[in-house]
């Protein structure tokens, strides 16, 4: 979808463009420039600004007595006392400055004061501090040009509603063009890319602030709630300068604190929470925090007690509601979220993030009505922001969907892919229904939705609320699971089959355990559950786990949610799921699925996930030790006859693979590892020689030669890898490989044998199954065709062949109504020969349904006027059509 500014720069001669504060026209001539700032103020502002705050205030108070005419001391002496929680303290400061002239006129004090009189219980105040703003720089413009004013007026005219793009272009730009180190407008900029949802912008826009203001905690902060959503390692870096900078810097603690709820690391962001009440003990959002864990806890006394705390200074504060409830739906507790947006609303029912997470919130649980109503609400309360303009666009596209029904589930997809694959994806689904609610002893009550996007951004904007989409297949919130169609794979072939049997395990668990199980068990269920639905399907061990467990890093069990916030990169990413259900698989051999069910039991009711699992299996200690040592034998199981070290020189060219003399860029030689001698005093080149059980070696190796079409040389290394490490699959695996070679040497009993082993093994290996189905089409195996069409089908239903080789074997196995199904779907595939397809149709329901047989042989030679097999078929189906009852024999002249 567009950013921020295409967006502004769109609308703002749309009929939805706000009418502007007067003053927003009445300040664009100019400004004058600042008075110099001493060296005291400078040093005063560096105590604020590095969280020496009580200094600030005692360095403030003096500036204000030594220079009463000053407004500088005045605003950094309400700033500093704000930092800390002493609300009255700055009510007192901000009455006495605008007492006096020449402050009474001070639009920036007023603007600050805001907050002042929010947090004094004094709402009606704030309220007309805004009003006099406007008032004060429409009638007296001449006193508000110089850029720190302009900046404040920009601020305020946001607050009143003023069009963004009118701000942003007449007051923000031209300030930061003429007063580029103005450390306010800066702050001005990010904080509106963010307030409309554009990170993008915005941490372009802190990034350029931190190269002028290298130790500003303020901008790392801003960098990292920008990265926080897409890029979270670099976000926590940011965070980790911030309070480099300043180590009592609140809000980059209470982001930090944000991330450790995220990663179920309660303890740490407990130790957080209290630091940062030592700096400022009425500091909302720590106590909102605070409310967030005691109900994840399911302690409601502490929770009501904590949001009591996080309202007492500011009762009508729709921010403490609005966070308590995201965090609780980003914990998939949506129906408890929403309530609490509902309560934010009620303390102010235009305070837009609530209202938008309120309509994200109904949308998850199904209640599409009220929340796509809600984020119309938004988008026209605000046109510019970002993730309700990604929506609204979006209910164009689903307004278009059709929805298949039956008694478990509701499937909306693209009308076109609906009636070429929507009826297997019922069936695969209904079959999920079947096995997974047996297993788990579960009814369930509500109808499942499934939504399939043919586009990834329209994936993202549904599932996150923005059209990137890191990289997932589906996602489930309970009785709503998103996912993205075959179409968006764009040369990233995956099993749809099997991502909608994981997302299926989710809403069993989900649905399980009300919403309250951590990420690592949730994923981990549904991976272990997708392998025991097929072979093919789920993670297993390969090389690159076996040397991540054997290395070091695997994460303890009662850590594993933070492993999938801070993944280093996707293949640790990947590992997080793998690793998550290797515990699964653990907990499921050693205590049973009983157990499991009964740990997921007590989470419902609210049980902490590392008690619920010490409660039914064993002490947390001993669960992790075991696992360990388990987790490592199943990696040092792999291929035992293969070693996995990468040898020396690897990560070039193996020995008599090196080019000579070879120089890198910088000049230097690059000197080869020294190369073991035969008996005879001659160095052995051969790296399969040096290394004869080495799997990386094997493979290069096996590879090289088939380059060089070496083909009978490279079977033998192949064969050792199979016999090794024979459920090795994907592009480089020896079956895929050998298979190859065979197939160039005419071999085909051996390839085809091959290709079947790896078929079995591989939810993604179309082109094995494609050539098998060649293969077995030549030799008239019936049941391999349609075995391997169907497994084609499972990652790519767009594409005629796999149907039509489908619907070819169900003819031959005498299976008429598949065979018709398969080929009525080959017609909307615009196949090649619809002629052929039509008169294949039209044989098939000559048996049973002499119309449709005669309209698809007409069809036939519409498409082939000559085709004399239609036109022998039309007549036979001619001469056995019965008369109409209203014909009658022509009478004689």
């Amino acid at each position: 979808m567009s950013p921020t500014g295409q967006i502004l720069k769109r609308r703002i001669t749309s009929t939805v463009r706000r009418r502007v504060p007067a003053f927003l026209l009445a300040v664009l001539c100019g400004w004058l420039a600042l008075p110099a700032r001493a060296d005291d103020l400078d040093a005063a502002r560096k105590l604020l600004l590095t969280g020496k705050y009580p200094e600030a205030i005692t360095a403030a108070t003096k500036g204000v007595q030594e220079e009463e005419g000053s407004e500088e001391w005045r605003l950094l002496l309400v700033q500093s006392h704000m930092a800390v929680g002493q609300y009255s303290q700055a009510h007192t400061a901000l009455t006495n400055a605008l007492g006096k002239y020449p402050h009474s006129a001070s639009i920036r004090l007023r603007f600050v004061g805001r907050d002042v009189k929010l947090f004094n219980g004094l709402p009606d105040d704030a309220k007309e501090f805004l009003d006099e703003i406007n008032r004060l720089a429409g009638s007296q413009s001449w006193r508000y040009r110089d850029p720190a004013n302009i900046t404040a007026l920009g601020r305020a005219a946001l607050l009143l509603g003023a069009d963004p793009k009118l701000v942003l272009d007449r007051l923000f730009d031209p300030v930061k063009k003429a007063a580029p180190d103005l450390r306010d407008i800066h702050l001005a900029t990010g904080q509106l890319a963010l307030d409309k949802g554009d990170h993008a912008l915005a941490a372009r826009i802190f990034q350029d602030a931190i190269k002028r203001f290298k130790s500003d905690a303020d901008f790392q902060f801003g960098l990292a709630r920008s990265l926080m959503g897409g890029s979270r390692p670099q976000a926590l870096r940011a965070l980790e300068l911030a309070m480099e900078f300043n180590e009592k810097h609140i809000p980059s603690r209470l982001l930090l604190v944000d991330h450790l709820v995220d990663a179920e690391e309660y303890e740490e962001a407990e130790k957080l929470l209290k630091e940062v009440l030592e700096v400022n003990v009425n500091q909302p959002e720590a106590w909102a925090y605070r409310a967030v864990m005691a109900h994840l806890r399911n302690d409601k006394k502490k929770e009501a007690q904590f949001r009591t705390d996080a309202l007492r200074h500011y009762t009508n504060n729709p921010a403490v509601d609005q966070l308590i409830g995201r965090k609780l739906s980003q914990k998939y507790r949506f129906t408890e979220g929403a309530a609490y947006q509902r309560l934010a609303l009620k303390s102010d029912r235009n305070f837009l993030p609530a209202k938008f997470q309120l309509a994200q919130d109904l949308l998850r649980l199904g209640e599409e009505d009220e929340g796509w109503r809600l984020v119309a609400d938004v988008h026209e309360a605000d046109g510019y922001d970002v993730n309700a303009y990604n929506l609204v666009t979006l209910k164009d596209t689903t307004d278009k969907f059709v929805a298949l029904t039956n008694e478990h589930f509701t499937i909306r997809m693209d009308a076109r892919e609906a009636k070429i694959y929507g009826p297997r994806v019922m069936a695969l689904l209904q079959r999920a229904h079947d096995t997974l609610t047996k297993k788990y002893g579960l009814k369930l009550e509500k109808r499942t939705i499934v939504e399939i996007y043919t586009e990834q951004k329209d994936f993202g904007v549904r599932t996150f609320g923005m059209p990137d989409n890191p990289g997932f297949l589906g996602v489930c919130f309970g009785c709503l699971i998103t996912a993205n169609s075959p179409a968006s794979a764009r040369g990233h072939a995956s099993n749809w089959e099997a991502t909608l049997w994981h997302e299926f395990c989710h809403v069993i668990t989900l649905t399980l355990t009300k919403n309250k199980m951590p990420r690592w068990l949730s994923e981990g269920i549904s991976v272990y559950e997708e392998r025991q639905a097929s072979p093919a399907w789920g993670q297993v061990m390969n090389p690159r786990y076996r040397e991540m467990i054997l290395g070091d890093e695997l994460t303890a069990v009662g850590d594993l949610s933070s492993a999938f916030l801070t993944a280093k990169s996707d293949l640790h990413l990947q590992f997080a799921y793998y690793e998550s259900s290797l515990v699964v698989q653990f907990l499921m051999e050693k205590f049973g699925v009983e157990k499991l069910r009964k740990i997921l039991a007590d989470l419902a009711t609210g049980k902490e996930i590392n008690k619920a699992i010490v409660e039914h299996t064993a002490p947390l200690e001993k669960i992790e030790k075991d696992f360990e040592a388990y987790a490592q034998d199943l990696a040092k199981k792999l291929a035992p006859g293969l070693d996995f070290e990468k040898p020396k020189g690897m990560a070039g060219m193996l020995p008599g693979m090196m080019t000579p003399g070879l120089r890198p860029p910088d000049g230097t030689v690059i000197i080869p590892p020294a190369v073991p001698t035969a008996p005879d005093g001659k160095p052995i080149l051969d790296p399969l020689k040096l290394h004869p059980k080495n799997f990386h070696v094997l493979t290069q190796q096996s590879k090289k030669l088939m380059t060089e079409k070496k083909w009978a040389e490279a079977k033998e290394p192949l064969k050792k890898l199979i016999e090794n490490y024979p459920t090795h699959t994907g592009g480089d695996s020896a079956l895929w490989l050998l298979a190859q070679v065979h197939r160039e040497l005419k071999e085909t009993s051996q390839e085809r044998e091959l290709l079947s082993k790896l078929a079995a093994l591989d939810a993604d290996a179309v082109d094995a199954y494609l050539r098998l189905i060649e293969l077995a089409a030549a030799t008239k195996d019936w049941p391999v065709v349609a075995e391997n069409a169907r497994r084609y089908l499972a990652v790519n239903p767009l594409v005629p062949q796999p149907h039509r080789w489908l619907a070819r074997a169900s003819e031959e196995l005498k299976q008429p109504q598949e065979a018709i199904a398969a080929y009525q779907t080959v017609l909307l595939l615009d196949p090649p020969d619809p002629a052929d397809v039509h008169f294949r149709l039209a044989t098939l329901f000559t048996t049973t349904d002499a119309k449709s047989a005669k309209q698809h042989v007409l069809m036939a030679l519409e498409e082939a006027p000559r085709f004399r097999a239609a036109h022998e078929l039309l007549l036979k189906l001619a001469a056995t059509e019965k008369p109409s009852q209203t014909e009658s024999k022509p009478k004689r002249p």
